[in-house]
């Protein structure tokens, strides 16, 4: 699993470890020039030596300026292609390790993160597990507390380290305690109008939470096809579950 340093990671770590045993977990910390923070390493550092996880340091610099070398369309003012391709990058990185030592990649993403698509579709959206993916990003914060994650990293603002000054909260328009409780709501089948009353925020923000949830689904699912057969895979076709799933 990659360990950034910050409150998802850090609690999925500590969960894995606990879980299984220090030993059984191995993280990942991937720094690049960019968007170096010596704290962030610092703080990966600091769950994985609690929490007796073995980590390894892979710097993504020289990977990633291969790749804006060898792109002709490569515009360095669009950080958001950039930023996505970075996301995409680090799991790339977990999977040849997880393909290399025979493991699974385990996710980090929060509900809160998963529901308004706040993720880069096969980048931190890709993993074989998802341990912390139905509990809101208050939730996660709260557990974190109670698992004994540093306080210092529970209480540091959220940024996915994209690109620099990027912070979630920011990003997303919206603090976390409000959008949690706006999509508490909706997941629980309550209308605009009955979010506003109860959680007394603005029916336009509610709104926003609302479109960013329904235009983000495609990245929640397989990609769409042509259903041709009996069965169509991703579709209706679907086996039980196999407890000897591999990294692939």
């Amino acid at each position: 699993m990659g360990l950034s340093g910050g409150l998802d990671s850090s609690t999925a770590a500590a969960l894995c470890s606990l879980a299984l045993g220090g030993d059984r977990v191995l993280g990942l910390i991937m720094p690049e020039r960019e968007t170096y923070r010596p704290v962030d390493v610092e703080h990966a550092r600091m769950v994985a030596e609690k929490f007796g996880i073995p980590v390894e340091e892979v710097d993504l610099t020289r990977i990633l300026e291969a790749y804006w070398a060898s792109l002709p369309v490569y515009e360095p003012r669009d950080r958001v292609s950039n930023g996505n391709l970075k996301a995409r990058v680090r799991m790339t990185i977990l999977y040849y390790y997880a393909n290399r030592l025979n493991r699974l990649v385990c996710g980090t993403s929060d509900k809160s993160e998963a529901m308004v698509g706040y993720f880069t579709k096969w980048g931190d959206g890709a993993a074989d597990i998802e341990p912390i993916m139905d509990l809101y990003k208050t939730q996660v914060r709260q557990l974190a507390r109670h698992i004994g994650v540093p306080k210092e990293i529970v209480e540091k603002p959220p940024a996915p380290n994209l690109w620099p000054g990027q912070l979630a909260e920011e990003e997303l328009g919206i603090r976390y305690e409000v959008l949690d409780l706006i999509l508490y709501g909706l997941e629980h089948f309550m209308t605009p109008r009955e979010v506003v009353r109860e959680v007394n925020v603005p029916v336009e923000l509610v709104e926003m939470v609302l479109r960013r949830w329904r235009a983000s689904e495609h990245k929640r699912r397989m990609p769409p096809c042509v259903k041709l057969e009996y069965r169509t895979v991703g579709m209706d076709f679907r086996l039980p579950h196999l407890t000897e799933t591999k990294g692939g």
